[in-house]
Parts: structure tokens; sequence; C-alpha cells
């Protein structure tokens, strides 16, 4: 996380070829171009390069009135940044005590095909390392799990599922040595990798519940084969979640010549994992796992800034700070809203948000609702979080 005008969280989207990476980025930035979103929305995305947002919004729109799928780009790795920007309130104060006016999501988009195919040469060797180094910053990962070969292999799961996680460990071990620094682990990297059900809408009757029980049953020792090899990327291993969460995603509901582009399951928890999921789950792991420093400082950086905007000044006042964060803080406060904001949950959690909305206090409002979000998925079984 890095902390100036603007929060930046970043999301790593890795799946084969045809699982639906394209048509996920274009119905989740497409949607919120839509005149019913603008209406009801406190924020407006904007991408900050507006010919990718052109062609994003091409692809949606060709999706709603066509019904035509945008082109798949193999081969070609691409980050796309998008910027949260909160709507002016006339009935607002302007508060100089929040620590960022802003919410910056990059999302980067893997290759599948480099996830199933040898290298040509040395030259796209290459490209593969860098663009996985360029990703290596990201707070969160999704790995597809295609729900058209799920429901083709329905019965017999384990062929595919078996073959897919066999492709990104092993797609992962080619990477290792040309990532590693001299062997060495890496403080900075994707600690939360989330297993995420693409074309949901194929298989209606399957919750998350559903969804999870099948890997696990036809796939539990892949899973735990590919923790192992990503767990050799990163210093202090315990520090990490794969396969622990799970998700439906649905870019729309697909008919014969017919595009639902209203109809997504998923899509709209997309922003509010990458944006508060992270510093909920790093925050815990300090505080179970005793991390080394440069680890916890790592993992906790622009926390506090998200915690102050979720809270406010003065909610925290009367808060006892828990002696393990003593160590994060430079002053008493930054702490101490930390560790309100990454325990509200349920009715305290709504209280803050109505209390953010009566404020006008339009960035504290849209975080609140994003930790609701993220309830109302797992209430929904759309998302398990993992407990850890």
């Amino acid at each position: 996380m890095h902390v100036s005008s603007k929060l930046e969280q970043r999301i790593a989207v890795f799946g084969e070829s045809g699982s639906g990476k394209t048509v996920l980025l274009s119905s989740f930035y497409g949607a919120t171009q839509e005149p019913a979103f603008a209406k009801d929305s406190l924020f407006n995305i904007v991408a900050d390069d507006l010919g990718q947002g052109s062609r994003l919004h091409q692809n949606y729109l060709g999706m709603r009135n066509s019904a035509r799928l945008p082109q798949a780009n193999h081969f070609l790795p691409a980050s796309y940044a998008f910027t949260v920007k909160l709507k002016e309130n006339d009935g607002a104060i302007a508060d100089k005590s929040h620590p960022f006016d802003a919410l910056s999501l990059v999302w980067h988009d893997y290759p599948g095909e480099w996830f199933e195919q040898d290298v040509s040469g040395e030259e796209e060797a290459q490209r593969r390392v860098d663009t996985f180094r360029s990703l290596m910053s990201s707070d969160v990962a999704l790995l597809l799990i295609d729900g058209q070969l799920l429901l083709e292999n329905q019965g017999e799961e384990e062929r595919y599922l078996k073959s897919v996680f066999g492709n990104f460990r092993n797609g992962l071990l080619s990477l290792k040595d040309r990532i590693l620094k001299n062997g060495h682990p890496l403080v900075e990297f994707p600690r939360i990798w989330i297993l995420a059900l693409s074309k949901s809408d194929l298989l209606p009757d399957l919750d998350v519940y559903g969804f999870r029980d099948i890997l696990v049953e036809k796939a539990g020792e892949e899973i735990v084969q590919l923790r192992e090899v990503i767990a050799g990327f990163v210093e202090a291993k315990e520090a990490l979640s794969v396969g622990e969460d799970f998700m439906l995603l649905s870019s729309a509901a697909f008919e014969p010549g017919k595009i639902e582009v209203a109809h997504r399951v998923g899509v709209e928890l997309i922003l509010p994992i990458a944006a508060i999921m992270p510093f909920e789950r790093h925050l815990k792991w300090v505080k179970e796992f005793g991390l080394p420093q440069k680890v916890a400082e790592n993992l906790l950086d622009g926390a506090a800034s998200m915690a102050r905007a979720l809270v406010g000044k003065n909610i925290h006042k009367f808060i006892k700070l828990p002696p393990w964060l003593d160590f994060v803080a430079k002053g008493v406060d930054p702490a101490k809203v930390l560790y309100i904001a990454v325990t509200a949950a349920g009715e305290q959690l709504r209280r803050m948000n109505e209390k953010a909305k009566s404020n006008h206090d339009s960035l504290g409002a849209v975080l609140t609702g994003f930790k609701m979000d993220i309830e109302n998925g797992v209430r929904d079984y759309v998302l398990i979080e993992s407990k850890k």
C-alpha cells in the first residue's frame, strides 16, 4: 500500500486462456459508467488511461447491446489503473484530517497462455519475469477457475482442476529462480490468493460453499502443493492465505443472442476486497504471528491511513490500545483507529456508516460501505473469508 493523496491498492488476476479475465474486467468497469451507478453511488470510477477506459467501455457496450464478447488479449500483459473519486457533496465541510482523498485500484492481468505453454525464447522468458515482478506489489491475487470447464467435467472435475492447479504451480516454479535474488524470499508479495469461480452463472445451483467443497474434495492436494510453491516466494510464510478464501464471479448472464450485463455475481465485491481485506488480514497476522519487523511494517504500510478514514477523528477517543500494536504506532491515535477499524462489524459497522453519511463524510461512508459489502457477500454465500 502506498500513501499519497491517493491510497493505492493492487490486485492481480490469474486465469487460463478463456477463463473470462477480459470479460470480467470489462464488466467491472463498464457497469460503473452506467447512469444508475452514477446516480446512486457516492463515488465515480475513472480510468487513469483514457484509451484503456474507452476500450473497456466499448467491450461492455458490445456485450450489452449486441451480445458481442470482447476479444481476448492473447499473450499481452496489461495493467489498468482506476481512480475512485468521491462525489462533491454540497453539505460537506472540507476535512483536512483525512489521510487521502481518493483510492486507486491497479488491476494486473497476467496472460493465461503463460501458464499453459513453454516460452518461445529468451525474450519472452524475460517478459514473463518482468510482468510477474510488476504485480508482486499486489495485495490480493484472484485465481480464476473456469465455470465452463468445471461444467464440462461434471462428475470428473478432478481432471480439469488437477490440470489448472498444476499449470499454475509449474508456471510459478519456472519463474522462481529469476524472481528471487540469490534465493532470498520476498517481503513484498501478494499474500491473499482467492480461488474464484468465473462464469458461475453456468452453475446456478452452486453456492460458494459448494464450490469450495468441490475444490477441496477433487483437488485438495494440488491446492496444498500450490500453497507450498507460493510460500517459497515469501518471507514469513505463515502470513499467507492460499486456498482459504473463495468467491463466485459472473460477469453477466449469457443466453443465446443475449448478454444480460445487469445480472452479475461477485463483481461488485472486487473493489471492496482489494481496498479493505488486505489491511484487515495483515493486521491479524501481525497480531498472531510475531512477524519480523520489516515484514510487519510492509504489511501495515498505509493501514493506519485507511483506518483513520474509516472511523473518523473522535470515535476512538476512549478505546484502550492493545499492547501488541505498540510498535507500529508513531503516536497513539493511528494504532487505536487501526484496531477499531479492523474489528468493526455488524451493527457497530452500520452505525459508523450512518454517522459518516450524516456528517457528510463521503470517504468514511464509502469505506465503511465497502466493509458492509464484504459482510453481505459472506451472508449471501458469494464469498468465504479465511478464518486465519
